[in-house]
């Protein structure tokens, strides 16, 4: 249990104390800093400790706020601080100085808990100071401050501040209007029954794949069971962070968790559709597959993207200005949020069409939805990137060299390389990616199954693969090769098992881009989570993008169409089988450590 030390004289009729009871907190009380330094010196070094001032005013959710949130190490609002294990150092070394004879700083701050803060900013510490907005926090020095800082706390609602925060303050025109006016109140109702974000979230994937099963009925009824439990499964979808935001239960697993869920649960619902669609005598596994491929390969720009700018120094260009001025005109920012067709839109969108139209028709509109919000998003990306004078870091390199998944074959060929591709122009590694990628899918697509060119082109694709990473990716459109390979790669699957003309190749084939797809996801998320790319025997394991690439199109080659199904069923559990194991061990294995709690508000994507 956490312990929180109350310094300085008890004020009559103060509630500070239970207040701290009902966070959760053991509360002890000491009379200066000799008997808070022997007092903290007794807490655990495993456990959470703060020191608030006995005459704290202010509103429960502002130490909620500054005392609870598991991402930060150390933590303060006026008149409490606070410090997790890792932080606890920091804390104990600041006590010493103000507790030392002529050692205090801030001398002329009255109370100690924020003279303990000062030391902290003194010693360099990261001091996490949260936005309170309306809500109070304060040490009043008298009588009528107290009273002051009394009425000001009669004055704000605490639960409205808190519901408000619980919704994310970016978010797309269905979710921020049709959804969480309503979904916020359910994550309350969680929260007060101590229902956790991760179990709303696993009931969020249940229902999404009991929607899906409703799907893969093919009646109509069953269509439409689908689009309301999809509405369903996306309300407890938002339901999950909100909890996380209004009872600050925030994890890396929590985090994981949570994105990895919305990906299992919209693919498996185009699966869900294409299924149904097959009972009613229509084949649309290639759409299925081809949605999915293109949703992962947007979602990859979206974080190859990020990860080379997030650092980046000089990091403005022209566009970026404008597309800031255009924020200011309210109705540009929700048409444009509106376009790129995020999570909330997309669903709805899906859930419509399932209900009233046909699995062929929601794939139709969804490709061409998708497509244009891709487009878009990507070409202005291009625009920002070729217009800033950014200077990228060693981290982002190394993040989309992560991201690129290259394989012994590539990292092989990328040493032998390396002379060549410095002498190459800037734009050299995007442009033989998106060369080496086009060449392979389009063998595969335009030539007869069985027939030796697409094992030709994927020994070309190799070859630029190679040649894409031999050197940093710090070019000005370098995180282009990420998507690049992605899309080869997936598309080449797609191509092949389409060529086969076989029953059962296309859905075979879709479960092996989904178990790569998990793996790449897994890949992005280990990076946001600051836990570092996965292991390199994984990706040798998986063989790397260009790997795999080789070896399919080596199947294709070798064997019939029929034996080539199997083969495809054969690989995607394999290597569905590898990557799970791995990511569930290394996400269950940081949550017991106790990793660092990660949130990330992110796009609604």
């Amino acid at each position: 249990m956490p312990t929180a030390i109350l310094t300085g004289q008890p004020v009559p009729g103060s509630s500070i104390e239970s207040e701290l009871r009902s966070l959760g907190f053991d509360v002890q009380y000491a009379s200066g800093a000799p008997d808070t330094e022997t007092l903290l010196a007794r807490v655990p070094a495993t456990e959470r400790v703060a020191v608030v001032d006995a005459r704290f005013v202010g509103h429960p959710h502002a130490l909620r706020l500054g005392l609870t949130d598991p991402r930060f190490p150390l933590s303060a609002v006026p008149g409490a601080v606070t410090a997790r294990p890792e932080g606890r150092q920091a804390l104990t070394r600041a006590m010493a100085r103000e507790n030392s004879a002529g050692g205090g700083t801030a001398l002329a701050v009255d109370n100690l808990a924020d003279r303990i803060t000062a030391a902290l900013d003194a010693d360099g510490a990261d001091v996490h100071r949260p936005e309170l907005g309306s809500l109070v926090a304060a040490v009043p020095a008298d009588p009528q401050a107290r009273n002051e800082a009394r009425q000001a706390v009669a004055a704000v609602d605490d639960e409205a501040v808190r519901l408000k925060s619980a919704v994310k303050a970016r978010d797309g025109f269905v979710t921020t209007f049709a959804i969480s006016p309503y979904s916020r109140y359910i994550a309350r109702w969680c929260a007060r029954r101590g229902l956790t974000p991760n179990q709303v979230t696993t009931a969020s994937l249940l229902t999404a794949l009991i929607a899906a099963g409703c799907a893969a009925t093919g009646t109509r009824g069953g269509f439409v069971a689908a689009g309301v439990l999809l509405i369903a499964s996306f309300v407890l979808d938002c339901t999950d962070g909100q909890l996380a935001r209004y009872s600050l239960q925030y994890s890396t697993l929590g985090a994981w968790l949570d994105a990895t869920f919305d990906r299992a649960k919209e693919y498996a619902y185009y699966a869900g559709l294409a299924l149904g669609a097959a009972r009613g005598g229509d084949d649309v596994w290639a759409l299925a597959l081809g949605a999915m491929v293109l949703q992962t390969c947007r979602h990859v720009v979206d974080f190859s993207f990020n990860e080379a700018n997030h650092d980046a120094a000089a990091n403005t260009s022209p566009t970026a200005a404008l597309s800031d001025r255009l924020d200011s005109v309210g109705w540009t920012v929700w048409l444009r949020r509106m376009i790129v067709l995020p999570i909330g839109e997309r669903w709805a969108m899906i859930a419509v069409l399932t209900a009233v139209a046909t699995p062929r028709i929601t794939f139709y509109v969804l490709l061409i939805g998708c497509a244009f919000a891709a487009t878009y998003t990507t070409a202005g990306r291009v625009l920002r990137s070729l217009t800033r004078k950014a200077t990228r870091t060693d981290r982002a390199a190394a993040a989309l060299a992560d991201l690129a998944d290259s394989g012994p074959l590539a990292e092989a060929g990328a040493r032998s390389l390396a002379g060549t591709a410095r002498r190459l122009p800037g734009f050299a590694a995007p442009a033989v990616a998106l060369l080496g990628g086009a060449a392979v899918v389009a063998t595969a697509a335009l030539t007869d199954f069985g027939g030796p060119w697409p094992l030709v082109a994927a020994a070309v694709y190799v070859l630029t693969s190679s040649l894409a990473v031999a050197r940093p990716l710090k070019g000005a459109l370098d995180w282009l090769v990420p998507p690049f390979f992605r899309a080869a790669e997936y598309l080449t699957v797609l191509a092949l098992a389409a060529k086969a003309d076989v029953n059962g190749a296309l859905p075979a084939a879709f479960g092996l881009v989904a178990a790569v797809a998990y793996h790449h996801y897994d890949t992005v998320y280990r990076i946001r989570g600051d836990a570092g790319a996965p292991p390199a025997w994984l990706v040798r394991t998986a063989g790397g993008h260009e790997g795999r690439t080789l070896v399919i199109t080596a199947l294709a080659v070798l064997l019939t169409a029929t034996q080539f199904k199997v083969a495809l069923t054969v690989l995607a559990v394999a290597v569905a089988l590898v990557v799970l194991a791995e990511s569930i061990r290394f996400w269950v294995a940081a949550h017991k450590v106790g990793a660092p709690a990660v949130h990330d508000e992110g796009e609604p994507a």
